[in-house]
């Protein structure tokens, strides 16, 4: 009997979001795809579902596991501001995500993606004591000791991506995963989302100690196949360093190529390095 391999290759819904905008697929069609391909994991957007009504959410997991396509985490925005300086607000954001916890059991997943969304549109001029990121790491962690609370109840875990603003700063997303202090609470390390100055492979190998999932993130592929920004064998030897096990999800955000066509491209890929 061949044993499952360490890593495996799952599809990030985001990956089509122009198919989805254009009405070309949607969630059902999205693993679909993903069998077609034979990728075996899949991960959703919250914002692309049609109804979160139990019925289907029941249809939508019946078909996954008809394809035999595991579905992993849902990736929530939209949700609230979890560092807001509004404690009431702040913690009206962590309830918001409940409901996100609750579909993701229901649907079989392992976690929540969250954001931060004050870090995203942080003002860089904005010198108030607020605005330190001392201080919004505090009120976040305050937040998400609220929401990993609730989602341990529920056997979900609750996951940070670096996704723009202090949360690519890796230096200051661990010191978020640490303040929580939860086994509930982890990463989810984005092969992109960092600034120029951010050294992504250290990033990356920062972040890996707490993940509970990969995105490999990827733009356009040169005529050696690889990705031309970034250098997935250093990124996965880095995921393999970190003794972690589990899913790398496809997330394609290029224009050189159709999207289907793109996350072929990451698929092969990652095939030749997992």
């Amino acid at each position: 009997m061949t044993p499952e391999p360490d890593l495996q290759v799952s599809l990030a819904a985001w990956s089509l979001h122009r198919l989805f905008e254009a009405r070309e697929i949607d969630l059902l069609g999205m693993v679909r795809l993903s069998s077609d391909l034979g990728i075996k994991g899949f991960e959703f957007v919250n914002t692309f579902f049609p109804s979160p009504q139990y019925r289907y959410l029941q249809r939508l997991r019946q078909t996954a596991a008809e394809l035999g396509v595991q579905l992993l985490l849902i990736m929530c925005d939209g949700e609230g501001d979890m560092a807001a300086t509004d404690r009431a607000e702040q913690l009206q954001a962590a309830k918001n995500h409940r409901k996100w916890v609750d579909i993701a059991q229901v649907l079989g997943c392992h976690s929540i993606r969250c954001n931060i969304d004050f870090a995203r549109r942080r003002n860089p001029d904005d010198r108030s004591p607020e605005a330190e990121p001392s201080a919004i790491r505090d009120r976040a962690a305050e937040s998400f000791r609220v929401l990993v609370e609730y989602a341990d109840g529920a056997g979900m875990n609750v996951l940070l991506e670096n996704h723009g603003g202090l949360s690519s700063d890796p230096h200051w997303l661990v010191s978020l995963i640490q303040a929580v202090n939860h086994p509930r609470f982890g990463t989810l390390p984005d092969f992109g989302n960092f600034p120029a100055e951010i050294d992504r492979y250290a990033a990356v190998r920062m972040m890996m100690p707490y993940a509970k999932g990969v995105s490999a993130k990827c733009y356009d592929f040169g005529p050696d196949g690889n990705e031309t920004r970034t250098d997935f064998a250093r990124m996965i030897s880095i995921v393999r360093e970190a003794g972690y096990h589990g899913f790398v999800g496809i997330e394609y955000e290029g224009r050189q190529l159709a999207e289907r066509d793109g996350v072929v491209a990451a698929q092969n890929l990652l095939g030749r390095l997992i």
